[in-house]
């Protein structure tokens, strides 16, 4: 893959651009990393989310700013903190990159071009976008990674191909805007349907990424396949926590809407069996009233939510 050459030096010069590395027993690998970071940025930033090996004194040691939390809190707290001191730093760009050593530092660059030249205010490395990049995914990760992907896709309308990715760049203007709540690896995704709320332009670029690394995290594929799964279901159940307070004539309106017409058509049923034989089926009109109930309740939650969430936020555009 051919690298765009940026003047990098002179960017860092004039921006502040700093790279937050979330980490967890990754001494082995960080040190590296931090190493190659530091050429295309003015700092580094490590938070430790309660290491248990040296990951703290390695990335001491090759001249990272390291930030500590005491226990383990998860992925997203830890990049919550790790933005909240990037701002603190008036830092006009950010880049997270993984700590064990699948993501390619030298390939900073080419996440950084996008913002740089303004057409982007988050920028994702993909692992799909080249075929022959997705072809080193384990099959175990691609497709738990693209069924996550096509659900986001859902939720926040922009067509990206590598929701999990954390290999990203963020500016100033979108980083100082989000509020996280999920501590685990569903942070990933909440940035992306926060970002969609906000209206925030988000470009992907090409990267590769190292499967062969030991003791990363997709080391063990029995393990680690288990591990996309559960992540799966928390995304998934983040999504749809999403969609029924941020879409709620979507999530709770069309399904509505659908039972309606189900009922309708057994309703009919019921009509077109007594008009020609003279038979009333019962299974048939508690089948339809069943449907009915459920499709006024469902249409009734969206317009209430609906109504509700509008009234909120027109007392905030007041206050």
């Amino acid at each position: 893959m051919t690298m765009t050459t940026i003047p990098i030096r002179e960017v860092a010069a004039n921006k502040q651009i700093i790279v937050c590395i979330p980490a967890y027993n990754e001494g082995k690998t960080i040190g590296d990393i931090i190493s190659k970071a530091k050429a295309f940025c003015t700092e580094v930033m490590v938070c430790d989310d309660g290491s248990t090996d040296n990951t703290s004194e390695v990335a001491k040691e090759n001249g990272a700013i390291v930030l500590r939390n005491r226990n383990n809190r998860g992925y997203g707290k830890t990049l919550s903190i790790l933005f909240k001191h990037a701002v603190l730093k008036n830092a006009d760009i950010v880049i997270t990159l993984d700590s064990d050593g699948q993501h390619d530092a030298d390939q900073i660059p080419i996440l950084l071009e996008p913002i740089l030249r303004g057409e982007a205010d988050i920028v994702i490395g993909s692992r799909f976008i080249n075929k022959n990049d997705g072809k080193h995914v384990p099959l175990y990760r691609k497709y738990g990674i693209k069924a996550i992907t096509k659900v986001t896709q859902i939720a926040c309308g922009n067509k990206i191909t590598d929701a999990q990715s954390g290999f990203r760049a963020y500016n100033y203007n979108a980083l100082s805007k989000f509020h996280l709540s999920e501590n685990g690896m569903a942070a990933s995704t909440e940035i992306l349907l926060e970002a969609g709320e906000l209206n925030l332009t988000i470009r992907e670029v090409p990267i590769t990424i190292r499967y062969d690394v030991k003791n990363s995290s997709s080391h063990n594929p029995l393990i680690n396949g288990i591990k996309v799964f559960s992540q799966g279901i928390k995304v998934f159940s983040h999504v749809m926590q999403y969609l029924s307070f941020k879409r709620p004539l979507l999530f709770y309106g069309l399904p509505g809407f659908i039972f309606l017409i189900i009922s309708g058509y057994f309703l009919y049923d019921a009509v077109d069996l007594y008009s020609s034989k003279k038979f009333v089926s019962t299974n048939l009109i508690i089948i339809s009233a069943g449907f009915s109930f459920l499709g006024i309740v469902l249409l009734a939650t969206a317009a209430i939510i609906y109504t509700i969430i509008s009234l909120f936020k027109s007392k905030l555009k007041n206050m």
